[in-house]
């Protein structure tokens, strides 16, 4: 597959995934939702190595990663099913945005891959105002939205430190066997999860949420997930994740047109500043290039 077409292929994905969860929790519950959908990940992608003949690496250092992408899944994807029911699936994506910016410090600081320019800490200095306005809107509507918003912050940080360990330490392993070895470590703990905190089958499942289900166990856990890996394979970390200049906006205007969910003005103006300012953090060109001056000792 090009990278070109990994690349538009994901941020279809990663577009309508929000209100995917949304849909999927309604009704079975986010434990059952998120357990449901790992459950069918890791079924299709053991099918998948299967069918492809390819045998799951057990070095210690494929060990190493499917322990840490397992657990970094686990805590991510469940702070996000259970932040989703406080607020909407559209601010969900905005909050994600910020991760490239959270990423390329980190591939900056660990993977040597970017410099950190003047123009660059002004990009995260918006994207810190844009999630500040974010927050403000939160407290307009309720408590338990902050709750949301946090939870989702939570799940950034995660989410961006894995990409960049995965990235440092994963060479010559196939998304393929990233994903299945993630999914085996991950799925166990999220049957658990569900089985502690609730473990009971929902008496009625809506026909939408089971769709949801479906669709993130297959389109979003497997093919997303392995075209991640794919991609972040050929292309800086920082690179792959300018997908989110475009999935916020389309995922807000998604659940507002599709579920109906309000949007604030604050709101939008909070995802310019974010996407503006992640735009000036991966801004390329010779003016940009000037770094920080050291301070003289």
């Amino acid at each position: 597959m090009s990278v070109p077409a990994a690349y538009a292929g994901l941020i279809v994905i990663w577009s309508t995934t929000p209100l995917a969860i949304k849909w999927s929790s309604a009704g079975p519950g986010f434990l059952f939702g998120v357990m449901g959908r790992m459950v069918l990940g890791v079924l299709l992608c053991l099918l998948i190595l299967k069918i492809l003949k390819i045998r799951l690496p057990m070095q210690p250092n494929a060990r190493r990663v499917y322990l840490f992408g397992g657990l970094s899944l686990y805590s991510a994807m469940l702070t996000v099913y259970w932040s989703i029911q406080y607020i909407p699936s559209g601010l969900v994506s905005v909050i994600f945005g910020l991760s490239p910016i959270l990423t390329s410090v980190l591939a900056s600081w660990w993977l040597q891959e970017s410099r950190l320019t003047i123009v660059k800490v002004i990009g995260i200095a918006l994207g810190i105002s844009g999630l500040a306005l974010v927050f403000q809107s939160g407290l307009h509507v309720s408590q338990q939205s902050i709750y949301g918003i946090i939870g989702v912050l939570f799940a950034v940080c995660v989410h961006s430190v894995s990409s960049v360990w995965i990235k440092s330490v994963g060479q010559g392993m196939s998304a393929a066997t990233i994903t299945t070895g993630e999914l085996l470590v991950a799925v166990p703990l999220f049957i658990i999860t569900w089985w502690v905190f609730d473990g009971s089958m929902p008496k009625e499942m809506p026909v939408r949420a089971g769709l949801a289900i479906l669709y993130l166990g297959t389109i979003g856990s497997v093919i997303g997930f392995m075209l991640y890996f794919y991609i972040l394979k050929k292309m800086q970390v920082a690179t792959v994740t300018l997908i989110m200049l475009v999935t916020p906006v389309a995922t807000l205007f998604l659940g507002h047109w599709i579920d109906h969910e309000p949007i604030h003005n604050i709101v939008w103006i909070g995802t310019g500043l974010i996407l503006s300012g992640m735009l000036l953090h991966q801004a390329p060109g010779e003016i940009f290039t000037r770094k920080i001056p050291k301070k003289q000792a």
